[in-house]
Formats: structure tokens, sequence, C-alpha cells
């Protein structure tokens, strides 16, 4: 197993390369100016004269040919350091760790919250199959495919903020949030709230259906008709026998769920005005900042990548039958 963990490691050095090459193409043959978003009043750019121009091109490092642009921010990655904004003048390390708590409280309530529900809707779908409760859950997890996050998340704020005042539309923590941690703490789960129920309601769907496959596959199972031979209750045969074996494909998707925990949120955390990752990558894409957009491409390639790992880590863990 350590051997097939460094060997995944070592892997992701050449696809951490191929990922950094293409997004740092791609965002850099994007139509759009960098230096108009720097400028307060982009106005100023155009009474500028060609040389000074190519000064601050210069000393922003953009006249360089793209080869050796990208060869200089590798070295620097290698160094710890993922380059400095070209609007706020920050270091990227330093947005990121502000940002990324805040996507992976989401992303993490998100992913704990399906799990909750899903892994019981579908025993319960396997075990009462073509019950009235399994065709309701059945109609829910359709909708639930069909229907887009963000379409979701602009009812909820429709009908939960415009119309019924309710709750928060957007942001982390209210200006006018009460003193103390207690109201600190109820104003942030009110904003919580909208963005987890439509993050969730569009990652159960699928979680419901591969739990209510994998116990119906289970079910057929000699095991477990030996299980039910043997006189066991009916509670044993389905919780000890059947959906612990049920749960290695589960695992295994969980596992993929893991590599969501950062860039799984990008349509939600806009809508909502969520200070996260998401929002972060995608300001910094309509702004040309090209060294925030590397950096948050870079972490969230990563995450996947150690989610999958993961996932196939989980898999030898649950089934004896995988060796690596």
């Amino acid at each position: 197993m350590l051997k097939y963990i460094i060997r995944r490691l070592l892997l992701m050095i050449p696809l951490l390369i191929g990922v950094s090459i293409i997004s740092f193409v791609v965002i850099k043959f994007a139509p759009g100016d960098p230096l108009i978003y720097m400028s307060e009043d982009p106005r100023e750019l155009y009474s500028m004269s060609q040389s000074e121009m190519e000064l601050l091109k210069e000393r922003l490092g953009l006249n360089k040919p793209l080869y050796v642009q990208y060869w200089n921010w590798a070295k620097e990655v290698l160094k710890g350091n993922l380059g400095r904004s070209l609007l706020s003048g920050r270091t990227v390390t330093s947005m990121i760790a502000e940002k990324l708590p805040a996507s992976l409280t989401l992303n993490a309530l998100v992913l704990v919250l399906s799990i909750a529900i899903a892994l019981p809707v579908g025993v319960m779908q396997a075990v009462k199959q073509y019950s009235p409760g399994d065709y309701l859950a059945t109609v829910l997890a359709f909708i639930g495919i069909s229907i887009p996050s963000f379409w979701i998340a602009l009812m909820l704020i429709y009908t939960f903020s415009v119309r019924l005042d309710w709750l928060p539309s957007g942001g982390r923590m209210s200006l006018y949030a009460g003193p103390g941690a207690w109201s600190i703490f109820v104003d942030r789960i009110a904003h919580l709230i909208l963005p987890v129920t439509a993050m969730t309601f569009g990652s159960l769907a699928g979680k419901m259906r591969h739990q209510r496959t994998a116990m119906i596959e289970a079910f057929k199972q000699d095991y477990v008709r030996t299980a039910r031979a043997k006189g066991l209750t009916e509670r044993v045969v389905i919780f000890k026998h059947a959906w612990r074996n049920a749960l290695i494909p589960i695992v295994t998707m969980l596992g993929n769920s893991l590599s969501t925990l950062v860039g799984g949120s990008y349509l939600v955390e806009n809508l909502f005005a969520w200070p996260g990752m998401g929002r972060l990558g995608t300001e910094a894409i309509f702004a040309r900042d090209y060294p925030v957009v590397m950096g948050v491409g870079l972490v969230s390639a990563l995450m996947v990548m150690l989610g999958n790992l993961l996932s196939d880590i989980l898999y030898a863990v649950v089934d004896p039958r995988i060796r690596y």
C-alpha cells in the first residue's frame, strides 16, 4: 500500500504540470487586458504613451514570451511562492488561505448532510422496493438530477430572502450581527442555510441512487440468503450483512466527493456572495488576474487528485479483495 501511495503521489507531479500549463495558456489567450482592471480609471491607460505602457508591462513581466512567463511562475511555485495579485498586490497564498476556510466549511457541511440523508433513504428504498416511499424518493432524485443547483439557489433566494425576508440572501456574516459569540454563531448559521440547502439538494440524488442500487445488489447475494436461512432477524441481515457490503461502491463515491471540497461550489458561491475559493477564482478570471487564477486552479487540481487517491485507499480498506 505504501509503495502504491508513493507512486500515485509521484504521478501527481506531471499531472499538476500539465494542468498548470493548460490553465496558463488558456488564461493568457483569453480576451481582456489586466492593465484595465488595475487602474481605478481605465481612461488613464488610453492617455499613456506606448513607452509607458511597455514599461508597465515590463515591470509586471507581461511583455515576455509565454514560455518565459510560465517558467518564471513555475520557479516561484517550487519555492512556495504563488506570486502576487496584479490588482491588490497581496500574495496569492494569503488570499487563498483567507478564502479556503469558507469553501471548506460550506462544502464539508453539504457532504455531511448529503451522506446523513442519502444513505438511510437509499437503504429504505432498497428494503421497501417499489413502495410509495421508494417511488417518491426516486421522483425527488430525478428532480434533483434534472434541476441545476444555481436555479435552486435562485428560487431559494427569491422565496426566503426576497418574498418572505426570513434569511439573508448572501455573504458570510451580517454587518449588524449582535455582540457576543452566540449572536455571531447564529448569524453565520443563518447565512449558511440557503447555500447549503441548494447544494445539498443537488448532491442527494446521486448518493441515494447509488445506495439503493448497491443494497438491491447485496440482497441478491448468497451470503444474505444464508443469513436469512439461519434465522437471523431482518435488522441484522440488513445492517450487518447487506449494508456493510453495499458500502464498497458508496465509499468510492464519497472519496470522489472529497475532491469537490474546494471547487464544488463556484456557481453557488457567486450567487450567494459567499467569500470562498469559487468566488475568488471567478473574480480573478473576469479581472484577468493571472497569478490568482493559477493559484486557485493549482489548489483545486491538487484537491481533486488527493480526493481520487483517498477514494482508492478507502476502496482497498473496505474491500479485502483489493490489494495494491
